[in-house]
């Protein structure tokens, strides 16, 4: 869709839109970034995945990574509390393929450096991880923990410093400490972590697709009216 018929088409959907409710949308808006997003390998507890999801949404993180091995990917809604509407899921689950190898490769080719969080005290703490580069951090199911794969191909361990007698945080928990930490070191720096206005102008759009009723109908008969 070229950009002067998107604008027009994002002009009519908010005809639909309370005030309150678009100023909402352009605050979270200026909030997204994607310089930082999550990869979960193999998850097999959908409150878990859905736990870290709702992170995500609640930390203005736009794309949430899910590679599938063994284990399928599923939703909690209980947990979700529909923030799955508002970012974008991509899932790896070629059949027969690396899907480790297959996200890493695109990862990287968007510019991402990839972290992976493992209990070895040769990794970095997750506070002190430069946060210069985009950063994929890349965690491992609940029983196993991170793929080999996934922990020799990586750029750089990362951990969580533990002071208790117990080994490790629950998957969500320290999805959520992790990216809080991160995100948190960002919304002080002087990078340029927001959208782009491109994409920006490409999230309202998707975002008041969702937001208006019945709003493939209405797409449909704007675009008719304009051709």
């Amino acid at each position: 869709m070229k950009a002067e018929q998107q604008q027009l088409l994002i002009d009519h959907f908010l005809q639909f839109v309370t005030d309150r409710r678009r100023e909402g949308m352009e605050r979270v808006l200026s909030q997204r970034t994607r310089h930082v997003t999550l990869v979960l390998e193999d998850i097999f507890q959908s409150q878990n995945a859905s736990a870290a999801v709702r992170t995500c949404e609640c930390l203005g993180i736009q794309d949430f990574h899910v590679i599938e091995k063994s284990s399928h990917y599923s939703v909690n809604k209980k947990v979700l509390k529909g923030s799955d509407k508002w970012i974008n899921i991509i899932k790896h689950k070629e059949k027969d393929k690396n899907n480790t190898e297959l996200c890493y490769s695109q990862l990287r080719s968007e510019g991402y450096k990839i972290l992976v969080t493992d209990p070895s005290p040769d990794g970095i703490p997750i506070r002190e991880v430069s946060i210069d580069q985009k950063i994929a951090l890349v965690m491992g199911n609940e029983l196993d923990g991170i793929s080999d794969f996934a922990l020799n191909h990586a750029d750089q361990k990362v951990n969580i410093p533990m002071f208790g007698f117990t080994e490790s945080f629950n998957i969500s928990v320290s999805a959520a400490i992790c990216l809080n930490t991160i995100v948190s070191k960002l919304r002080v720096s002087d990078i340029n972590w927001q959208l782009t206005t491109t994409e920006i102008q490409e999230l309202r759009l998707h975002w008041l697709r969702k937001m208006v009723r019945r709003s493939d109908l209405l797409e449909q008969q704007f675009l008719r009216s304009i051709q």
